[in-house]
This record gives C-alpha cells, structure tokens and sequence, in this order.
C-alpha cells in the first residue's frame, strides 16, 4: 500500500512539474495563465517584503533569505510555464510561406513576448526592482491577448 502511494505521488509530481510533452491533447491555458499571474503577484510580495525586512533594524537574515529564495523560485516557475508549456506545445513554428503575412506576424509577436516574459523573470531574480514587475504583468496581459485572439 505504502509504495503504491509513493508512485502514485512520485507519478504525480512528474507531471505537474512541466507538463507531459506528450501528444496527450490535455491543456489547460487559462489555468497557466492564472499560475503566471499568481507567480508574479508572489514574486511582487516578496521583493516588497524583501526591501521591508531590510530596512528593519536588526535585519532578521535567515527571513530576507527564505523571501529571497521564495522570490527567486516564483520567477523561475514563470520561466517554466513560458518555456515548457508555451513554446514547447503550444505555440508551434510556422513559416511565413505556409501561413500568411498576419499570422506570421502574429506567431513572431507570440515569441517576442515570451522572450520578453521570460527575460523579465529572470530580472527579477537580479534585482528588486519593481519596474520588472510592472513589465511581467504588462507582458503577460498582451501575450495572453493575442494568444487568444482568433
């Protein structure tokens, strides 16, 4: 029973962690996009939280240092999403002869802003700087607009 349990929950962690990239058919976008906002409203929180602690007097280290960690795992799960679900299954390559001006306009705009999502991610791993906040949520707002658009 026990290692029936352990499987299942070894099973389980696997394919929450990125997905299956198996041809599965089973995604869930609005979700993702949910987590993405989620990850940068958290990531906000600690960078405020971060910049608080620091200004105490004496600053508690071990706490900066979990908001830190918090902060920096968030980031990278924006990363992920961005990475493994997006540009790996759901925004596939196209050529501009098979598809036209508009929609290979539209494929490139859905890369750059992924690029840019994923650049900003990053950044706020550097820094506590809130503009990368404000940019993620602008990103993300526009990348889920065309994203969707038909």
């Amino acid at each position: 029973m026990k290692r029936n349990i352990v499987l299942i929950l070894l099973w389980l962690g696997v394919t929450v962690m990125a997905h299956c990239q198996l041809p599965c058919g089973i995604f869930n976008d609005d979700m993702r996009f949910k987590m993405i906002e989620e990850d940068i409203i958290t990531v906000q929180k600690s960078i405020i939280t971060i910049i608080n602690l620091s200004r105490a007097q004496p600053i508690d280290q071990n706490q900066v240092v979990r908001w830190v960690q918090n902060k920096d795992e968030h980031a990278q799960k924006i990363q992920n999403v961005a990475w493994y679900y997006f540009l790996a299954q759901r925004v596939p390559p196209v050529k501009k002869e098979d598809v036209g001006e508009s929609e290979y306009k539209k494929y490139l705009t859905k890369l750059e802003l992924l690029h840019e999502i994923i650049f900003y991610a990053m950044k706020t791993k550097q820094s506590l700087d809130l503009k990368n906040i404000h940019m993620l949520q602008h990103l993300l707002k526009n990348f889920e607009k065309i994203y969707k658009s038909k």
